[in-house]
């Protein structure tokens, strides 16, 4: 079941494709101040945000397991994970559940005290919390695709961004950047 109806789709601005998905997530979770490698998302066909609410929603293609070896946890994300994002906050999360002995306890909720801060809290809705530090979500460098068919084409060693924009006027090709890597 999704939560993202036509009228919120109406409203937002909505990305298409994995580099672009992941760029916005990315850029996202450094606006609010939080660690970018927080959402280890795989595969994520669709970025939605409401720049007014602060709503986000990502969708990848199925659910992914992580486990942030720092800390020794296990997360789980759905298919479709929301949330509302805000200075050092993000609030009314779905989609994310962590493994804490032997359950799944369903994330609602992860705060920084200020932005680039060194402890984050994870919030369930439950009620109990865990903080862990934040160098354990740190977005591991090295991972990130180096070659990228666009079209018939092929980029041998250069890095590129593409992707299509949803807005108010329907579908847009997003600027395809290349640089060298």
């Amino acid at each position: 079941m999704t939560l993202i109806t036509e009228e919120i789709r109406a409203k937002a601005t909505i990305y298409h494709g994995e580099e672009a998905c992941q760029e916005k997530k990315q850029f996202l979770l450094k606006q609010v101040g939080l660690p970018e490698g927080l959402l280890p998302l795989q595969d994520v066909e669709e970025c939605g945000y409401i720049e007014e609410t602060g709503f986000v929603w990502l969708k990848q293609k199925k659910k992914t397991d992580h486990k942030f070896e720092k800390i020794n946890k296990l997360v789980s994300y759905a298919t479709e994970v929301t949330a509302y994002a805000e200075s050092c906050k993000i609030r009314n999360l779905t989609g994310v559940k962590a493994k804490e002995l032997l359950f799944w306890v369903t994330i609602s909720e992860i705060t920084i005290p200020s932005p680039n801060g060194d402890k984050v809290t994870f919030k369930s809705s439950a009620g109990p919390s865990r903080t862990f530090p934040a160098a354990a979500f740190v977005l591991e460098k090295g991972k990130e695709v180096k070659n990228e068919k666009i079209g018939a084409g092929l980029l041998d060693g250069k890095e590129a961004k593409a992707g299509v924009v949803e807005g108010a006027g329907g579908a847009l090709p997003e600027v395809v950047e290349v640089k060298e890597v």
